[in-house]
């Protein structure tokens, strides 16, 4: 017997350090409940889902370089992922909320208190921001094409020389009709 739970140890796939000190930090954060310490479980929370987001940014191409993800410990700590959108942690501290600023005010794109949904949000984020970015390098027009059509002047000394020939008929046509009149 002593023989069966030994196998069912050793089927069993041991834990990464790296997991196990995620846990340990989950765990942690939740115990969390002294007010002077609020603050560094909002960080520790947003350190967790900083790593998480490790693999999500090592997908991205190297020439691509408008996101800038890092955490900042201000008044109210967040993690940015690019210049307009980062998480913060709402008012009960155990919920990620992932929010855009925009000219109309901050929106909230995301809210969950689970890591695999909030890295899913940014891997959605990630993702159409990307798309705007092609959208946007397609959309402009070659600059060869408009140097062509704006180094090509008009030419100014034919529309003279058609005035100046409509002026002398004018000047004879009126030469002209004095002239007759006057008899």
């Amino acid at each position: 017997m002593a023989g069966g739970s030994n196998n069912a140890a050793n089927d069993a796939q041991p834990k990464r350090l790296r997991d196990a000190l995620r846990q340990a930090r989950i765990e942690a954060a939740d115990r969390t409940g002294v007010v002077v310490e609020l603050r560094d479980a909002e960080v520790a929370r947003l350190e967790i889902l900083n790593e998480a987001l490790d693999p999500l940014f090592a997908e991205i191409p190297s020439d691509i370089e408008m996101f800038d993800r890092g955490l900042s410990q201000g008044d109210v700590p967040r993690l940015w992922i690019d210049m307009i959108a980062h998480v913060l942690m709402a008012r009960d501290k155990r919920i990620y909320r992932l929010v855009q600023d925009t000219r109309f005010g901050r929106k909230v794109l995301a809210e969950s208190h689970d890591i695999p949904a909030m890295v899913a949000a940014i891997t959605d984020y990630v993702a159409r921001r990307m798309v705007e970015r092609e959208h946007a390098l397609v959309a402009v027009p070659p600059l060869e094409i408009k140097a062509e059509r704006v180094s090509r002047p008009r030419s100014r000394f034919w529309p003279f020389v058609f005035g100046v020939a409509v002026g002398a008929v004018g000047l004879f046509a009126l030469a002209l009709f004095v002239a007759t009149r006057g008899h």
